[in-house]
């Protein structure tokens, strides 16, 4: 193996406070609004161009319960849920929309009480549904435990549920249109039936787009094995490769970060991150190593953080014209912004409960 370039490490901790995280949900109108509308007037957030393609991202819509008190005069043991809109895919997709991005969403949305609470949030959020499939199956539930951390466990409910069904023909037609990128990962690439059609689909959707993956492993549902043995040919398709410390502790125990990106690179990704929590986060671009510090937080869960921070980094890469091809020409710079902007928002989600990442606007310096 030859020698690991020297890392380049950003520390930019005031740069990256998330700010005030209150009102996300509240009014999909006025939030929106300010969301949309005050992207170019935030002098530090990357201003989208609304005439580029739009990114899409492609994979499921999840239920996530979180236990709360039973009900005051349960008549015996109880146990209160609330339910919030979630899903590794449909997270980025709200992220992304909220901070500018044009985003289409390739999901099969079920009709049942959680597939409408799905299109709500995704549709308030600003997020692109025409090419959305509307399924006759269940939505898939999970319920979170949480650690005093806030880090959170999952048991999931999602046999025969809607997300992972996809046909070839279904995916064709989602995902007809010109985009920038596709964004993909988590289980939609390891559930059947439906995970050989989306493989098929980042080698036919490359010639024409950058293609990212974030395999965000579920141990309790799909065995390490499975992603293992299918990560070298979904790296040879990817140009952009994101993985937690978690992930790569199923993945690659044996392998630091950067021995991990090295083997990634070796199949074919030319552009690796790999978020490390309190950390920071590690890019590798070609072999070139580039570090950014996490900001600190006060931590309410870590529920979406990977995935928002997934949402900030391609809304700097798509801000900047990065996105479209190949990224064999993305500028150090560039780069360093897109890691930047994503500590950032996924700092914003872990100081608030849930998968509710920030509007554009509250991510303003105050």
């Amino acid at each position: 193996m030859t020698a690991d370039p020297a890392p380049e490490t950003v520390r930019g901790a005031s740069d990256a406070d998330p700010g005030p995280a209150t009102g996300r949900g509240a009014g999909p109108g006025a939030a929106a609004a300010a969301g949309r509308d005050t992207v170019q007037a935030v002098a530090d957030l990357p201003a989208a161009d609304p005439g580029a393609a739009p990114v899409a991202v492609l994979g499921e819509c999840v239920a996530d319960a979180f236990t709360t008190p039973p009900p005051a005069g349960a008549p015996g043991p109880a146990l209160g849920l609330e339910v919030l809109p979630g899903g590794g895919p449909a997270n980025t997709a709200v992220a992304l929309a909220r901070l500018g991005t044009r985003t289409r969403f390739l999901g099969r949305l079920s009709s049942d009480v959680f597939g409408r609470l799905f299109r709500d949030h995704l549709t308030a959020s600003g997020v692109d549904l025409g090419a959305a499939v509307a399924a006759a199956e269940p939505s898939t539930l999970a319920v979170a435990d949480l650690a005093e951390d806030g880090s959170a466990a999952y048991s999931f409910h999602a046999e025969g549920t809607a997300d992972w069904q996809w046909t070839p023909a279904e995916l064709r037609a989602a995902a007809g249109e010109p985009v920038a990128c596709l964004h993909t990962g988590s289980l939609a690439l390891v559930r059947p039936p439906g995970a050989a059609a989306v493989e098929e689909l980042l080698t036919a959707v490359r010639p024409r787009a950058t293609v990212s993956l974030d395999p965000n492993v579920r141990p309790l549902l799909v065995d390490p094995a499975v992603y293992r043995e299918r990560l070298p040919h979904w790296c040879a398709a990817a140009d952009v490769l994101r993985l937690s410390d978690d992930d790569l502790a199923h993945l690659c125990p044996d392998r630091t970060p950067e021995e991990a990106a090295d083997l990634f690179h070796t199949h074919g990704t030319p552009l690796v991150v790999v978020t490390l929590g309190a950390g920071g986060v590690l890019a590798s671009h070609h072999g070139r190593r580039l570090r950014v510090a996490a900001p600190p937080t006060t931590v309410v869960d870590t529920v979406g953080a990977g995935d928002s921070f997934m949402a900030g980094f391609l809304h700097s890469l798509h801000a900047a014209g990065a996105l479209g091809g190949r990224l064999d020409a993305l500028r150090t710079e560039e780069l360093r912004s897109a890691l930047a902007l994503g500590t950032r928002v996924a700092a914003a989600v872990c100081a608030v409960r849930g998968a509710n990442p920030p509007w554009a606007a509250q991510l303003a310096r105050p």
